[in-house]
């Protein structure tokens, strides 16, 4: 006959709860109570040297777009790129991963941090980021170093952020804005320098829909943008002028759109940046074809 299993002992620690000390008991009871040990972390000081070494290094930290923005400036006008590339702005992108707007931003940062290096009220307190800059790069010299000692200024003594730069910028520029003489249907040309939000529409022309305080609602062949008066420029037309481009905007405004070949896309696009207020033979008769096959309807 089987005998039956045994039961097995229950294996205690050494220390089983009923010899917990009491105030270990006290602990686990009331927890706010416990006293906790932290080691004591020695801070060990800097030498002149090493304090010399930390400044010169933050610095150079600081001051890494500044750099990047002189090397590409000579990267460009150097031509140092030729052997492998065509153009600068194909080699930053393969080369720094920047395309051509954030190359510009870095090169137009260093000229204004030149410029601000120049004013002698103008010490220790230097930009630390691009961003900082980038407001400044539509002022004048003059100004930029203004902005600057008003922007340091409100951020008490320290290094302003971007909003803060941008802000003073703003009102300089409303004090120094000319006022605004365009006209509705005026022919204007798109000045697209140190605004990305104009990429690719640098040289076109488009009609003034709108007037602004300090800008100008322009009508392109492909939509309306709303553009600072610092980016526009007058073809100063004539009325009768001004009132053919308008037809031949509406006429391009109907036939285009990003469904059409590229070639039948960047004839349109071309016709967008013409610097005279009429099409030769040749472009109307392509015109009238575009327009016939896509059924466009001409309106007087």
């Amino acid at each position: 006959m089987n005998k039956p299993p045994r039961k097995r002992n229950k294996v205690t620690s050494a220390s089983s709860s009923d010899d917990t000390p009491a105030d270990n008991q006290d602990l686990e009871e009331n927890p706010a109570t416990a006293t906790i040990t932290v080691s004591a972390v020695e801070v060990t000081e800097l030498n002149q040297e090493e304090q010399s070494d930390r400044l010169h290094l933050e610095r150079k930290v600081e001051r890494a777009f500044f750099e990047a923005g002189k090397a590409l400036t000579e990267l460009r006008d150097r031509r140092l790129y030729r052997s492998t590339h065509k153009t600068f702005d194909e080699y930053c992108l393969d080369r720094f991963g920047y395309n051509r707007s954030r190359s510009y931003q870095l090169v137009d940062a260093a000229v204004v941090v030149d410029n601000l290096q120049k004013c002698p009220q103008i010490v220790d307190i230097l930009p630390t980021a691009e961003g900082q800059v980038r407001p400044m790069t539509k002022l004048e010299p003059q100004e930029q170093q203004e902005a600057w000692l008003r922007a340091v200024e409100v951020a008490g003594g320290k290094v302003p952020t971007g909003r803060i730069v941008k802000d003073v910028v703003q009102r300089i520029m409303e004090r120094t804005q000319v006022p605004n003489t365009y006209q509705l249907g005026e022919v204007c040309q798109i000045l697209a320098k140190d605004n990305p939000e104009l990429r690719g529409k640098g040289g076109c022309w488009g009609i003034v829909s709108q007037v602004n305080d300090f800008s100008c609602t322009v009508k392109l062949w492909d939509s309306e943008y709303t553009v600072d008066l610092q980016h526009l420029k007058s073809y100063n037309y004539l009325p009768a002028e001004c009132e053919q481009m308008r037809v031949i905007c509406d006429r391009i405004t109907r036939v285009y759109s990003g469904a059409l070949e590229e070639s039948v896309q960047k004839f349109l696009e071309m016709l967008g940046k013409l610097n005279r207020a009429y099409l030769t033979a040749l472009e109307e008769k392509l015109l009238n074809v575009l327009e016939s096959e896509y059924g466009a309807e001409i309106t007087p």
